[in-house]
């Protein structure tokens, strides 16, 4: 093992774990974490970031999908769109990639809205932002299944992207219906954009799947375990009466689960900042705060229904501490390559990473 293994491993850990801390204490997120981590074989959040370095060039394309409507005020939840606007910032300084965001209508004005606050352009067609460097696009998907397959074929027209991550987006179970957390059918709320994931892993698009339960966009990857540990997720176990439980269908070839998909994303943020030995890539602290108040602002809810600055039930100062510590991890690891080296060779001629 070479000491740029071992910190990939340990900072990948570190970040993974911060993703992955339980503040609420009902152990969700311990419970999806071991069977993803078995499926990648190593941290997620470093297998993804080093994907999308191995992947993304000048001007390439990433789609980001992210959203879910919350039942029963049919607005949009803050968690999943507010890290899909600070990956799209961190594409842009990383890779000079053009980021679209796909989501419902009602995600539209607090994307515009954080857009400016993350200091990106923001453009509603994906040819027009083909044009301009510093920019992201925010392209709506259908609710309406009989015509999920065109809007796909329509927004893939438009170019076939180098990537595409799903954060929090809203997939279908086995038998075509979408489902809150606590198992209610929220099939006419929700985007249908697991089609348009779908079409872009089969042409071979390298895809991530970001998700905090099992009911989002490529979970089915750990369908198995989700079926055996958690609530809701088995056959007839949703509250509906569909019978087929809230796992989704929808598998990824890149999975990362988190305590919430925003952690999870962040942690992925964290690690291409790393890999590109840029600090700057991650945002700070500050700009996460300014973001949420600008997501809760134009109309986004806590997962709560709360209309506050949170996600998923966190308030700013948690969210802001999340950021700051994946950021500082990033920075030390960063500062002390060379410092630490001595260090580095002492740990791995004893072997223990070896085994």
């Amino acid at each position: 093992m070479t000491q740029k293994e071992l910190t990939l491993l340990n900072l990948g850990d570190s970040l993974d774990n911060i993703s992955n801390i339980d503040p609420r204490g009902y152990g969700v997120c311990h419970i999806l974490y071991p069977a993803s981590r078995e499926y990648t074989g190593g941290p997620l959040c470093m297998n993804a970031a080093g994907k999308l370095c191995d992947t993304l060039k000048q001007d390439d394309l990433v789609y980001i999908m992210t959203g879910f409507v919350l039942p029963p005020f049919g607005s949009a939840e803050t968690d999943g769109v507010i890290s899909s606007v600070l990956l799209a910032r961190s594409l842009v300084i990383a890779f000079g990639a053009k980021p679209v965001i796909v989501c419902q209508e009602e995600n539209v004005p607090a994307v515009k809205g954080m857009a400016a606050v993350v200091g990106l352009h923001l453009y509603e067609s994906i040819d027009e932002l083909k044009k301009y460097p510093i920019s992201m696009a925010v392209v709506p998907f259908t609710k309406d299944k009989s015509k999920a397959e065109s809007c796909a074929d329509e927004i893939i027209s438009h170019g076939k992207p180098a990537a595409v991550i799903s954060i929090e987006a809203p997939g279908e179970n086995k038998i075509g219906k979408y489902h809150n957390a606590t198992g209610l059918d929220v099939t006419d709320l929700e985007a249908k954009m697991d089609i348009l994931f779908d079409k872009l892993r089969a042409m071979g698009v390298l895809n991530i799947a970001i998700g905090d339960l099992g009911n989002e966009i490529g979970m089915g990857t750990i369908a198995p375990h989700l079926h055996k540990h958690i609530p809701y997720a088995n056959e007839g176990e949703c509250r509906c009466g569909c019978g087929g439980g809230i796992a989704v269908r929808s598998i990824t070839d890149n999975i990362i689960t988190a305590t919430v998909s925003d952690w999870g994303c962040y942690a992925m943020i964290a690690a291409i900042a790393y890999l590109k030995k840029d600090i700057d890539i991650m945002h700070t602290a500050e700009l996460e705060g300014e973001a949420i108040t600008a997501a809760a602002r134009n109309g986004m809810i806590d997962m709560y229904g709360w209309c506050i600055p949170a996600i998923d039930g966190f308030g700013k100062s948690m969210n802001m501490t999340i950021v700051n510590l994946m950021r500082e991890c990033v920075s030390y690891a960063l500062r002390l390559e060379d410092t630490c080296k001595t260090w580095f060779e002492k740990v791995i001629d004893k072997g223990f990473f070896g085994e």
